[in-house]
Formats: C-alpha cells, sequence, structure tokens
C-alpha cells in the first residue's frame, strides 16, 4: 500500500522555545539529519532526547510516532498517536496515524472507529478516505474498500496512491485487468520516485499473476530500481548479465537479493542455468546463510557461499562472501532475474522437478525419532511475520483446530518462531501434544528442517518459507494459498512445486472451503 498523503512532515516550531529549553533544537535539527539519511533508530533515540526538553510537544511526538511506524513498532506508534490526541484533539494526521498503527496491530474495528470520527469531522479530507480503503482491504473487505478509494479519487482525481490502493484491492479481488487499469492510472499521476517504484514492481507482479510471462518479467526489474524500498544495491565483480548474453563456457555469480522463501523458490532455474553454462562453464553461488549447506549438497558442480548484507543509513548493500574460486567472473545476475530467460512462458515449467536434497543421513535421524506409528503430517500455519497487510495471507488459527484433531495420524510441528503457546493450544484441542523436534531451531536450520520434512508422510503449509523448502524438495504438500497470489503465474497449481496441491481460498477471509479440503487430504492419509 501507499501512503495516505501527509505529504510534508509536521513542521517542529523551535523558535518559541525558552531559554531554559536550549537542547532540544539541536536534539531536533539531529534528529532531522538523521531520519534523512535512513537511521531511523539513532533519529528515534534524538527525538526521545528533545522530549526531554519539550515532554509535550505534538510535532516532536508525531515524528516519533511516524518513525516508530516505519520500525514496525506498532504498540509504540499507536500509543504516540494517541498522547499526539491528547494534546492536540482532532488534529487530522494523528487520526490518520493511529488509525494506520492500530491497523498494523490487527485491531482493524478500533481503526475503523477512529477514521469514522476523523471523516465525521473532515468529510472532504481524501486522505482519510484512502486510509479507510486500505483499512478495510487488510481487514478482508475489498470489495468495502473500492468504494471508499473511488470517494478518495473524486475527492482528488490526482491522488496516485488511492489509484494504486484501489488496484490493489481489485488485485485482492481477482479482477486483474482492472487492477492493471489502476495501476496504470497511479503511474501517470504520481511524479514520486519510491512511489512510482511500487507501482512498476504492482505492474509486474499484475502481468505475472495474468500469465502474462515475458512481459511479467521483463516488468519485475523494478524490484532493482534504488528507489524500491525494499531494494537491495548488489556489489559483485563481473559483468551485470542480460539475457542477451549466453552462458556457454563463462563463470556466472548468482546472487540471492529477494527473502528466504524467493531465495528457494527462484533456485528451481539453477539445474537449467548449470546446463545453459557447459562442461566449461563454471556457477557460483551467493545465497542466504541459512541455505548454504543445502545448495552445497544440491548442486554440487556450484561453488555455494554466504552473500553478507551491511547497511549504511537507507542504504542496504549486497556482496559475496569468499566464493573460493580464483576463476574470474565473467558475469552476474540477480536470482530473481533469472525467469527472464528460463521461463518466458508457462510450457517451460515442463522441466521442474524437486531440485534440493535433503541430507540423507538427517532424513534416516528423523524417521528414526518418529518411530513406527500413524503416519505424520507437519503443519505451519502463518509466517514469522503477520503485521498489517500479511495477516489476511494466512488462514485465522481457530480454523486448524479440525485438522489437528484428524484421527489415525500424528502432527508434527514445523512452525518456525516463538509458537509455544499456539503448539499448547493444538494440542489441548486434539487431545495429544503436538509433536517437536528436539533441538532443532525450525528458523536458523534450514538444512535440518529440509530432512524433518522428508522424513515426514504429507506437509499442510501456508504460502510460507516452509512450504516453499518442502515443495522445492519435490515433497508432499498441501499449500494453503490466498486468492490473487502471483507466483502462481496464473496457473491453477504451483509451477514452481509440481509436487505440491495448492488449495486457494474462496477470497481473503473465506479460507473454509480450502482447509476443507485440506484435512480431507489429512483424513485419505490416516485411513489410507
Amino acid at each position: 500500500m501507499l501512503k495516505a498523503r501527509p505529504a510534508s512532515p509536521p513542521k517542529v516550531r523551535t523558535s518559541n522555545l525558552s531559554a531554559g529549553r536550549h537542547g532540544a533544537p539541536t536534539s531536533i535539527a539531529r534528529a532531522i539529519k538523521l531520519e534523512r539519511a535512513g537511521d531511523l533508530a539513532g533519529a528515534l533515540a534524538a527525538y526521545e532526547m528533545a522530549l526531554d526538553h519539550v515532554a509535550l510537544d505534538p510535532d516532536i511526538l508525531a515524528r516519533l510516532a511516524e518513525i516508530a511506524g516505519r520500525m514496525a513498532m506498532g504498540d509504540v506508534a499507536e500509543a504516540l498517536w494517541a498522547r499526539v490526541l491528547a494534546i492536540a484533539p482532532g488534529q487530522v494526521q494523528a487520526m490518520e496515524g493511529r488509525a494506520r498503527a492500530l491497523r498494523e496491530l490487527g485491531r482493524f474495528k478500533e481503526a475503523f472507529s477512529v477514521l469514522g470520527a476523523a471523516i465525521d469531522a473532515n468529510p472532504s479530507d481524501a486522505r482519510l478516505w484512502n486510509s479507510l480503503g486500505v483499512t478495510a482491504t487488510q481487514d478482508s473487505q475489498a470489495r468495502l474498500a473500492l468504494t471508499f478509494f473511488n470517494e478518495a479519487l473524486r475527492l482528488d482525481g490526482g491522488y496516485a496512491a488511492a489509484a494504486y490502493n484501489r488496484g490493489n484491492a481489485w488485485f485482492d479481488l481477482g479482477e486483474l485487468h482492472q487492477a492493471g487499469a489502476d495501476f496504470s492510472l497511479a503511474r501517470r499521476l504520481s511524479k514520486d520516485p519510491a512511489e512510482l517504484a511500487k507501482i512498476a514492481f504492482a505492474e509486474a507482479t499484475q502481468l505475472l499473476a495474468c500469465g502474462e510471462l515475458a512481459a511479467g518479467w521483463d516488468a519485475y526489474q523494478a524490484r532493482l530500481s534504488r528507489h524500491w524500498p525494499a531494494n537491495v544495491r548488489i556489489e559483485a565483480p563481473g559483468r551485470r548479465w542480460t539475457p542477451a548474453k549466453s552462458l556457454a563456457g563463462k563463470h556466472l555469480l548468482v546472487l540471492g537479493e529477494q527473502g528466504l522463501g524467493d531465495e528457494i523458490m527462484f533456485s528451481g532455474l539453477l539445474p537449467e542455468v548449470i546446463e545453459s553454462l557447459g562442461p566449461q562453464g563454471q556457477l557460483s553461488l551467493a545465497v542466504e546463510p541459512r541455505l548454504v549447506e543445502l545448495f552445497r549438497r544440491s548442486f554440487p558442480s556450484a561453488n555455494v557461499a554466504a552473500h553478507q548484507t551491511s547497511v549504511f543509513g537507507s542504504v542496504r548493500r549486497r556482496t559475496v562472501g569468499d566464493l573460493q574460486d580464483r576463476r574470474p567472473v565473467d558475469f552476474w545476475a540477480p536470482l530473481g532475474s533469472l525467469p527472464r530467460a528460463f521461463r518466458r512462458t508457462i510450457s517451460a515449467f515442463s522441466k521442474t522437478r524437486g531440485y534440493l536434497r535433503a541430507d540423507p543421513a538427517r532424513v534416516a535421524f528423523w524417521r528414526n525419532w518418529l518411530g513406527p506409528g500413524p503416519r505424520a503430517v507437519g503443519v505451519t500455519w502463518r509466517s514469522a511475520k503477520v503485521a498489517g497487510d500479511r495477516r489476511r495471507h494466512y488462514p485465522p488459527f481457530d480454523l486448524w483446530s479440525e485438522l489437528v484433531s484428524v484421527e489415525g495420524v500424528r502432527i508434527v510441528n514445523l512452525q518456525y518462531g516463538d509458537c509455544a503457546d499456539e503448539l499448547d493450544q493444538l494440542g489441548a484441542i486434539c487431545g495429544r501434544p503436538v509433536l517437536r523436534a528436539p533441538g532443532l531451531n525450525l528458523r536458523e536450520n534450514i538444512d535440518d528442517l529440509a530432512a524433518l520434512c522428508a522424513a515426514l508422510d504429507l506437509i499442510v503449509s501456508v504460502s510460507n518459507a516452509t512450504g516453499a523448502l518442502a515443495g522445492a524438495c519435490g515433497l508432499p504438500v498441501v499449500l494453503l494459498s490466498p486468492p490473487a497470489s502471483w507466483p502462481r503465474l496464473g496457473a491453477e497449481n504451483h509451477p514452481w512445486f509440481p509436487s505440491a496441491r495448492v488449495l486457494t481460498a474462496q477470497a481473503f477471509g473465506d479460507w473454509a472451503s480450502a482447509m476443507s479440503k485440506a484435512i480431507d487430504c489429512v483424513r485419505a492419509l490416516g485411513s489410507a
């Protein structure tokens, strides 16, 4: 989502500070400088120092709240916006900001209430209508959100954010051509480079979701824009590879540049890359550190090292560690750019098979740990991040109760992160404990997680890194997918993971049918 349009940050008043508060202007100036440089943590600390001198300044509180929100500190942001409103009741920026923080925390009813009051007092403020639409979208009410975005654009026909966000609502509803039209409108309206980068990426995913792979992968290069908020600046030896350059006999360095699940998914192209390099060629890989051992086993002819990421202000730089290969690199390529050459049609996925190889010794270990007994089903129900926009991508936790209660199977935990309370709830529901792999950190030890997955009879997963890992290993996996998921590339099943059965939600917020089919899969396994 593009932000609502509080385009200018609040101006901090320093001229009326008394001499006894002489420390505040210095702290504020330092905070502003740090914020502009992208050092949000430093800016937060500097603004907090300013508050020691001016404890009730609503402008400083507002800046603190904005930064806390950008740092995903939702509880802190919401409390700060509430303090601003206590000092300056009815301030539009603060009401919109508090609603934004509330929806990131999943407190949608409160967010609607705050925005409703703000709109009652300011019915012609397009920003508030846009924020109401974003809140409805994230609360799985995309159809309702359209009404709010329409009103925002009626009030301000040049509001690029509202057009972009309306496109996202159409995307949620599966109306992909409508989504594309709104993304195009947003592009024409916007002058902001960061907005334009987000819009360009949205247009790429819309093309891919429609199955227009050639145009979609070309447009997908938008993620490499220096203005893209999640951009990582790659620093690598050799020349940048493009599809026009032959790989035969060359030394190609491929660097992962997105999230863990993306690196796993896009690595399905590497067998064909190795084939294109030929016997005289060489592939080097720089991947997420947790993937190094798994990739070394899976691609034994490749030279695999961990990539390294450093942060300087707002700039993230990615480099490769020691490749232990003295042959000069001819070309380098981001992993997500390989589909431009190798997946320009859906038929190109016909070669895709399970391409990651779990450690056979560890697979045997986990099978021995499971021992004889009913079939073993691994479950994972969310990602590590479920704030705001991501929450609706996963079935509500209470829908898992019937699946874990199926007779004739054992349930094994594959959910990474802090989930002890949830596991206790599931155990209480099904009347038996959910099995937990002893000594295995499911988030950090990806190689051993792959082995555990390979020891199971079935994995039921949402669209997270574990589901991608199971699919990449060619394992039997049921993937619970949200609607309008662009990585499916317009296909019913998942082209990247042929061993997966994809069960798609009827709509955001409507997971009942998909969960029912997943339960049927587990029952069939238990009765086999």
